[in-house]
């Protein structure tokens, strides 16, 4: 694991940039939710928060491939991360601009709402542009180990350190997590400034937007295993993202935690998710792509199962570990697929796209399960109803498991 990194210097710095910018985005992982729920105690308004950061995703995929494809993908991840540094910024102005955030008027929750949307139009920009901008620094065969580590080192900052520093930080002051967040982007905004990117052709691309969103879309649309995995990742993403946004009320009122319980309980899962970065690599060498590619959905059942069946924080640790230990190295698998069989010059538009189904998914998800739980909560009572989602999500889970087993088929040399 550490020759890539000593080796090569570029990686070295986008790694760096991935990690710095993750401990931020670990942070107001936590922070974000957090402060919606001392606006509002409203599953769909909190929902819609959550939501509101993804939507970009649904809205700005397409159009935001065509520009990392025209553009200078590097410059695209600097300014990406500076202008998220200025929203955060807002968010900081938000709080202090409230005298008290749990009398504050509705119009707060989606003032907070707009600024997280608008976060998400750079993390659109930004994650993308990375995403593509990997396998031009770094060798074909290093791709699996290159993924591995970046998501590793994701999951350590942005939720083995930042959720429980996230809890500190909140016990201090309200304001004080973005404070940090807001300068974990400005270092990596640095940091990316710093990579040397090779040289390259000059893209030869169509003369209008439409045309060129047309050629990502055509190729997409022929090569049917990455369409079926773009469509199975937003499924995937939907169930569980939908069900994560009621986790928060889930720990609050049934496990009863505190923010620096729940920041605890969110490192003790990511520990799965470090683990799936360090391990799913030799995974995937050892039994294949494939194999590995089913297993890891199996294993997508145990978070939901725990939840729905118990109420031992222990037991929602272990299954939230499986989970992201599975979702990791479920993307070793499927992303270093992507890098290696999507042309370059077109990587950013098929990417984004692909993204477009995998990650707009996430919005409707959010606000599905939130209204679920809101709609089922005078019938059932708030208990049950907040262990819904979880019921759904396993079923779902299985679906799209069967869904996997008959159509999708990554290559033994993927």
């Amino acid at each position: 694991m550490p020759m890539l990194l000593a080796r090569n210097r570029n990686y070295r710095l986008l790694f760096s940039a991935s990690a710095v910018s993750n401990l931020g985005d670990g942070i107001s992982a936590l922070a974000f939710p957090w402060l919606a729920t001392l606006l509002t105690r409203d599953p769909l308004l909190i929902s819609a928060v959550a939501a509101a950061g993804r939507l970009p995703w649904l809205l700005f995929s397409a159009p935001a491939g065509v520009v990392i494809d025209r553009g200078n993908r590097q410059k695209i991840m600097v300014w990406s991360d500076v202008t998220r540094m200025a929203l955060t910024a807002a968010v900081i102005l938000l709080i202090l601009a409230v005298p008290n955030l749990e009398t504050a008027p509705e119009r707060t929750v989606w003032a907070l709402a707009a600024l997280a949307f608008l976060l998400g139009m750079a993390e659109v920009l930004r994650d993308n542009a990375a995403q593509t901008a990997l396998p031009s620094i770094v060798e074909r065969s290093d791709l699996e180990t290159a993924n591995g580590q970046i998501w590793s080192v994701e999951q350590i900052m942005g939720s083995f350190i930042g959720p429980p520093l996230a809890g500190v930080l909140i016990a201090l002051a309200v304001p004080a997590p973005f404070v940090f967040d807001a300068l974990s982007f400005a270092v990596a905004a640095g940091l990316v400034a710093c990579i040397t990117f090779p040289a390259s052709a000059p893209r030869k691309l169509a003369q209008s937007v439409w045309a060129d969103l047309r050629e990502g879309a055509v190729w997409l649309w022929q090569h049917k295993t990455i369409l079926r995995l773009a469509l199975l990742l937003g499924c995937i993403n939907a169930v569980g993202a939908g069900y994560a946004t009621i986790t928060i009320l889930f720990a609050q009122e049934i496990l009863g935690l505190s923010s620096a319980g729940y920041g605890a309980l969110m490192m003790a899962a990511a520990t799965g998710g470090v683990a799936g970065g360090i391990f799913g690599p030799t995974l995937v060498r050892r039994f294949g792509a494939q194999p590995v590619f089913i297993a890891m959905q199996v294993l997508f059942l145990a978070e939901p199962l725990a939840i729905w069946l118990t109420s031992s924080t222990v037991a929602v640790a272990a299954g939230m570990f499986t989970l992201l230990f599975a979702g990791v190295t479920y993307n070793v698998v499927t992303v270093s697929y992507r890098q290696r069989t999507i042309p370059d010059a077109i990587l950013g538009r098929v990417n984004s796209l692909f993204r477009l189904f995998g990650w707009g998914a996430i919005p409707l998800g959010m606000l599905a399960f939130g209204a679920l739980v809101s709609v089922s909560e005078p019938a059932l009572g708030r208990e049950a109803a907040l262990r819904l989602p979880y019921a759904v999500g396993a079923g779902l889970y299985l679906c799209t498991l069967g869904y996997s087993l008959l159509r999708i088929r990554i290559p033994a040399d993927a």
